[in-house]
């Protein structure tokens, strides 16, 4: 048997998005994310598909980036039709509650919706949607580190013990 390679990190989270520029300056001129790549090509790489797009890179400080892929007809992704809204996020990190506050604000005065800050008791978060209807966090730790290391060592037994109870409930309908 061989080792699993290590997996080092995101290196990138993909999204279709309606209008490359709108999606820009949201990530880049409000939340700050510089842009740092485009791909501008009229056939899919992987597929050969004819489908002319930009793949439009912003970069995280720990070189990990959000992607997105204007495909020019100025549609959004549409949601999933059996998965609530607040289900399907990425959260990003911020480092403090006050850069969390402070982001807040930012979007706020730009006239985004924003939910929170929620405590879940290891992390604080801020939730809201960009203009593609994409639902975004942002989210800092708080807490020991022993209370997260404690969670790190009850997490196997909580999804054993989820198993065990989904498995004897009783089938649902499927709606």
């Amino acid at each position: 048997m061989t080792n699993t390679p290590a997996v080092r990190g995101l290196h990138h989270f993909a999204w279709r998005c309606r209008d490359a520029e709108e999606t820009r300056f949201f990530y880049e001129d409000l939340l700050g994310l510089p842009l740092v790549h485009v791909i501008r090509l009229d056939h899919v790489p992987s597929t050969g598909e004819y489908c002319p797009y930009v793949h439009l890179f912003f970069e995280m400080t720990d070189g990990s980036n959000i992607a997105f892929f204007d495909l020019g007809d100025n549609v959004s992704a549409e949601p999933s039709p059996n998965t609530p809204a607040w289900v399907n996020h990425i959260a990003l990190r911020v480092d403090s509650v006050g850069d969390l506050e402070t982001m807040k604000a930012r979007l706020q005065a730009a006239g985004v919706e924003v939910i929170g800050p929620v405590d879940h008791h290891f992390v604080k978060s801020i939730y809201f949607f960009d203009p593609n209807g994409f639902r975004l966090e942002f989210t800092t730790p708080v807490g020991t580190p022993q209370m997260h290391e404690g969670f790190r060592r009850q997490a196997r037994g909580a999804i054993d013990n989820w198993s065990a109870e989904k498995a004897a409930r009783p089938a649902r309908e499927v709606h």
